[in-house]
Order: C-alpha cells, then sequence, then structure tokens
C-alpha cells in the first residue's frame, strides 16, 4: 500500500469525522469525496465473531447505549443509531461491519485498519481481518496498526505482504515505541502522537528505513509544522485543510529549488 501513495499521506481519521460521524459509511465516502489519500478505522470483534468498525471499548459516546463491544452480538449493534451524537441529520446511521466498507469503498481509497482488541489482547481480531482483507482482495490496499504488538505480529505471520504500523502512546508511555525496542516488531511505518514528533524522531526513523506517520492533528499549525518536518503521513479529522495547508506548503518549497 505505501509504495502506491505520495507523501506525505493524508489519512481520513475516522473518516472524515470532523464533518461526519466517525467510523461510520457517510464519513469514509464522504473522505473520498475530499480528496484524502487513505481513510483510518478500528475494529473490534463481537461476541459472535464479527468485525465491526468502532472506536471505544463501550457504545455510550456515540450510540447513547450501554455496554461493552467485545461483549455485545451484531444484531444487536445494529439497531443503535450511531449518527445522531453527531448531527441529528445522521439520525440512524448504523455501526459498519468491515466487510461493508470494504464493499462501499475498498476499491475507491487505501486504508489502514487499527486492531483495537486492547480490552481482549488474545482474541481472533487479526485472524478474522486478514481473512476479510484477503476475501476483498484488499491486500495492496491495507496498512495494520495497532498499540498492540501481538495483533501486528499475528496479522504479519496471516498476511506478511501486508505493512504494520507500531502506534506509540503520547509522552513517557510511548517511549519504548519510539526507541529501540519498538524496532524489534520489524514495523514498516512508525504513528507516534504529533506531540512527541520532531526533526530528531523523523531523522531516526528515516534513517532506519521506515516511515513516519503522526496521530492526530488537526491544528493548521501544527499540521504545517509536520509537513515541514517531512513526516510522511498524517492522520486528521480535517483532509480538506490538511489539503489545503499541503499545497501552500509545497508551493512555499519551489522557489527554494529553483535558487
Amino acid at each position: 500500500m505505501l509504495r502506491h501513495l505520495r507523501k506525505p499521506i493524508i489519512f481520513a481519521h475516522r473518516g472524515a469525522s470532523a464533518y461526519a460521524p466517525e467510523n461510520t459509511i457517510s464519513a469514509f465516502e464522504l473522505a473520498v469525496q475530499q480528496k484524502a489519500d487513505a481513510i483510518e478505522l478500528d475494529t473490534k470483534i463481537t461476541i459472535d465473531g464479527h468485525v465491526v468498525v468502532f472506536h471505544d471499548q463501550t457504545l455510550d459516546r456515540t450510540t447513547g447505549a450501554s455496554g461493552r463491544v467485545i461483549d455485545s452480538k451484531l444484531a444487536d449493534l445494529k439497531l443503535l443509531d450511531a449518527g445522531s451524537h453527531f448531527d441529528i441529520a445522521f439520525r440512524g446511521e448504523p455501526i459498519p461491519t468491515l466487510e461493508e466498507v470494504f464493499e462501499a469503498v475498498g476499491k475507491e481509497t487505501y486504508i489502514n485498519v487499527e486492531l483495537t482488541n486492547y480490552a481482549s489482547l488474545a482474541d481472533r481480531l487479526p485472524e478474522l481481518v486478514t481473512e476479510i482483507v484477503k476475501k476483498h482482495n484488499l491486500v495492496d490496499r491495507v496498512l495494520f496498526s495497532s498499540f498492540n504488538p501481538l495483533a501486528l505480529i499475528r496479522a504479519r505471520r496471516a498476511l506478511p505482504q501486508v505493512p504494520i504500523g507500531l502506534l506509540a502512546d503520547e509522552g513517557k508511555k510511548g517511549r519504548w515505541a519510539r526507541s529501540w525496542p519498538g524496532t524489534l516488531l520489524r514495523y514498516q511505518t512508525l504513528h507516534p502522537a504529533y506531540q512527541d514528533v520532531d526533526a530528531a524522531l523523523v531523522e531516526r526513523t528515516h534513517q532506519r528505513g521506515c516511515g513516519l506517520i503522526t496521530y492526530t492533528v488537526n491544528s493548521p499549525d501544527e499540521i504545517k509544522r509536520l509537513f515541514q518536518l517531512d513526516v510522511d503521513g498524517i492522520f486528521t479529522d480535517d483532509p480538506p485543510t490538511a489539503i489545503q495547508i499541503l499545497s501552500a506548503t509545497n508551493q512555499q518549497r519551489l522557489p527554494d529549488k529553483k535558487s
């Protein structure tokens, strides 16, 4: 996937989530319309073995329901409203399955699939996700990422040709992932919080032959700073703003190249 995209890559974080409810088909389709280079989404497994696209461990923030995703059946999740919390115009927007997202936009964009089985580290999520990727012939269009090294190892075992990205927590908690212990995973991309990204981290990552894609950046000033540091990509809720800033940044660089 990474070789097909220009740098820096603008990922629509949970879809165009500044404009539509996160992790919904509406958000992903809008990101494609906004010409984001790729989308990012979060996957979890239901109690009856389906892979759904949902960020939180619990349902309350975006649906108003109670309970955990991993304790829910798909049929019950499909009854929930994942859109009204964002805007009444999206009332009735369902929680999608990964298969539904792939069917809607899988051939139109590239996809960072985050494996978010953080409350059930040893569940079958990596194997189920890789089976769905193969079923939809999207091996060349996906990147797997996670804070969970075990999930990435298992995903790579099932689909070694798909790149993996190690997510790093912000600050001291993520120091191990941003330094040499994290490199033992042999990832293709490092995904640190933007607050931890400086010229030294970008240079160290590039010296290892890896890319650096940072999350989640919405401030125009921060987006501009990161582009100037030559990061390989950003995750943003606001793809149009990032695209506009990238265009302006590239225009500013043109006189330097001519001089």
